[in-house]
């Protein structure tokens, strides 16, 4: 993949797309970021073929086909993905089954467009998957698109990128070259969230996150995923909670349950986040940036929990600690009413 970061970068999307060679390029977005979907096709100028802006959290498969179906109508022989995680998904959705190469230009700090994974949600089950088709054959990263990201939304997303560090530096097939980035993904993070949450408008801050956000994506590409995503992956598409708000809110509780059983892990954060108390130092973090602190505030209910724990069971996956039903009980009702314990 071919990456172009830095302000004013969006400049260059004509040049990604004559790079590629592509000539009809279908435009996405949300009906929520239809204006830069404009921008985009004005950009594009004769190489845009249209534009579908009706990409939706989760990826649902009736969008999806819709998408591919204007795609198809179009006769585009590419696609270009401008906004978040949703749209990038969509894009991803599109070049499964098309294999239409897909342009990314990041609005948040989601990190989807650094991953060959997928997802879609049908009948309240979001599927997940990986195949090199569906990563982006470039990525556009403007900081100056995210200042216009509310601070709230931008405080989410940029935990929603540390959970993939988090999760990277334990991962089964984790590296050192990857444990590197991920803990600078963090600290870049980290760093910057407090300013963007006090100046949405400051520059630099917004770089040093993006940048933050392509290497926690890297990370989310590049290794399995565990339990947090697993968790989130049921919440999302099951019901319907908000994607980035329900990783900032779980983030604290899945690491406080993993990183007893992941020295190294536990020590690169400690650098990152220059604090020995990891689990609290996140939670305390992400609402004092006005964060939600519980799964309650988000919708969930405690007779949501059972379908929780039959669905993470359901299918093994990797996670440094076992996970027993009792154990994730335990963690899902602690998150549910946002107590952490000491």
């Amino acid at each position: 993949m071919r990456v172009a970061f830095g302000a004013g970068s969006l400049r260059q999307l004509r040049e990604e797309a004559d790079r590629l060679g592509l000539r009809r390029l279908l435009v996405l977005s949300t009906p929520g970021q239809r204006s830069l979907a404009e921008q985009a096709a004005t950009l594009l100028g004769d190489t845009c073929a249209g534009m579908f802006t009706e990409a939706r959290m989760h990826v649902p498969t009736q969008v999806a086909e819709a998408a591919r179906a204007t795609a198809r109508d179009a006769d585009a022989d590419g696609c270009v993905a401008i906004g978040g995680g949703s749209t990038v998904g969509l894009g991803k959705a599109i070049a499964l089954t098309t294999g239409l190469p897909v342009i990314s230009v990041p609005t948040t700090y989601a990190g989807s467009e650094m991953t060959p994974v997928w997802g879609l949600t049908e009948n309240g089950r979001k599927r997940t998957g990986r195949d090199p088709a569906v990563l982006p054959r470039s990525v556009v990263y403007d900081p100056e698109l995210t200042v216009g990201l509310p601070a709230h939304v931008s405080i989410t997303s940029g935990f929603n990128a540390i959970a993939h560090a988090v999760e990277a530096l334990y991962a089964p097939d984790a590296s050192p070259i990857v444990s590197m980035m991920a803990e600078e993904g963090v600290r870049s993070l980290a760093a910057a969230l407090p300013v963007i949450a006090a100046d949405p408008g400051d520059l630099g801050a917004r770089t040093d996150a993006l940048r933050g956000a392509w290497l926690c994506g890297a990370c989310l590409g590049a290794t399995t995923m565990s339990l947090h995503h697993k968790l989130c992956h049921i919440l999302g598409g099951t019901f319907d909670l908000p994607h980035a708000a329900t990783h900032t809110v779980l983030l604290p509780y899945v690491t406080a349950f993993n990183l007893p059983s992941t020295p190294a892990a536990e020590q690169a954060l400690r650098r990152a986040l220059t604090t020995d108390d990891i689990p609290h130092h996140l939670a305390r973090a992400s609402t004092d940036l006005g964060a939600p602190c519980s799964l309650s505030e988000l919708g969930l209910t405690a007779p949501d929990l059972d379908e929780v724990l039959t669905q993470a069971q359901a299918q093994p996956y990797a996670n440094p600690r076992p996970v027993t039903a009792e154990a994730l009980r335990s963690l899902l009702t602690h998150a549910l009413k946002g107590t952490l314990a000491p």
